[in-house]
C-alpha cells in the first residue's frame, strides 16, 4: 500500500474537489464518486481508504459489524452498501468513536442515521442521504481491506479519499503525486481567470490567454 504523507492529504483537503476533478479528467483517471454527497456542506475530510464491504442482498438476521475500532486515525471509513437507501450502515455510536479516534471521515454508498449527532461534534459524513432504518438484522457484513465500488469508482484501501461541499472524489494512492500536480496547474489558471475578470477582462479572453478549454481535456 503506498503511503501519502500529512502534507500530500492536507494540501489535498485545502484544494476543491472540482479542480481534483478535473485533474482526474486530465489524466483519463475515473475518480468522481457520483451520488455521494455531504450531509453538511461545511464538512471537508481527506485521507486514506480503509474500505469496508457488505453484501448485495437483503439478509435476514444479518450483522453490521464492529470494524469502526479498526480504523487508524487519518483514515476514511469508505463503505460499499450497493446504493441502499431502505437500511443505514452507520449511525451515533460509531460517530462517536470515530470522532474519539480522529478518524478523518465516513464515505457510503447507501445512507445513514443520528445525523444530528454528526453535526453536534463536526464530523464528515458522506452519503446518498439520511433514513432512521437500521441495518441490523438486515445487512451482511462481508470484509474490510478489500476493493469495493463507490458511487460507480472502484476504491482500493489506501487511496485518498477527498470531500467537500461538492461531493467526494477517490485518488489512487500511486497516482496522488500526478493528479496533485495536474490540480496544481489547474488551481493557478484559474486564479489567474479570477484575477483577470476582476480586472475587467471578459471571461472570453481569459479563458482563451490561460488555455481554460483545454485545462481538463485528457492527456494523450
Amino acid at each position: 500500500m503506498t503511503s501519502v504523507s500529512a502534507e500530500v492529504l492536507s494540501e489535498l483537503e485545502a484544494l476543491e474537489t472540482p479542480t481534483l476533478s478535473d485533474a482526474l479528467d486530465r489524466l483519463g483517471i475515473p475518480g468522481q464518486c457520483r451520488g455521494i454527497m455531504p450531509l453538511d456542506r461545511g464538512f471537508r475530510m481527506a485521507g486514506p481508504a480503509f474500505t469496508v464491504k457488505y453484501a448485495d442482498e437483503y439478509v435476514e438476521g444479518g450483522g453490521v459489524g464492529d470494524f469502526v475500532d479498526d480504523i487508524a486515525a487519518g483514515e476514511v471509513a469508505v463503505i460499499a452498501n450497493h446504493g441502499r437507501l431502505d437500511v443505514t450502515v452507520w449511525g451515533d455510536l460509531m460517530t462517536i468513536l470515530a470522532r474519539r479516534n480522529r478518524v478523518a471521515g465516513t464515505v457510503i454508498d447507501g445512507v445513514c442515521r443520528d445525523l444530528r449527532r454528526a453535526l453536534e461534534l463536526d464530523y464528515p459524513l458522506f452519503a446518498r442521504g439520511h433514513w432512521m432504518r437500521t441495518g441490523k438484522d438486515r445487512v451482511r457484513f462481508e470484509a474490510v481491506g478489500v476493493p469495493v465500488r463507490i458511487g460507480g469508482v472502484l476504491v482500493h484501501p489506501g487511496d485518498v479519499l477527498v470531500g467537500d461541499a461538492n461531493g467526494v472524489v477517490a485518488v489512487p494512492a500511486d497516482r496522488v503525486a500526478d493528479v496533485l500536480e495536474a490540480a496544481r496547474s489547474i488551481e493557478d489558471a484559474e486564479e489567474r481567470i479570477r484575477a483577470a475578470l476582476a480586472g475587467g477582462r471578459s471571461l472570453r479572453e481569459a479563458r482563451r490567454e490561460t488555455g481554460y478549454h483545454h485545462l481538463q481535456t485528457k492527456d494523450r
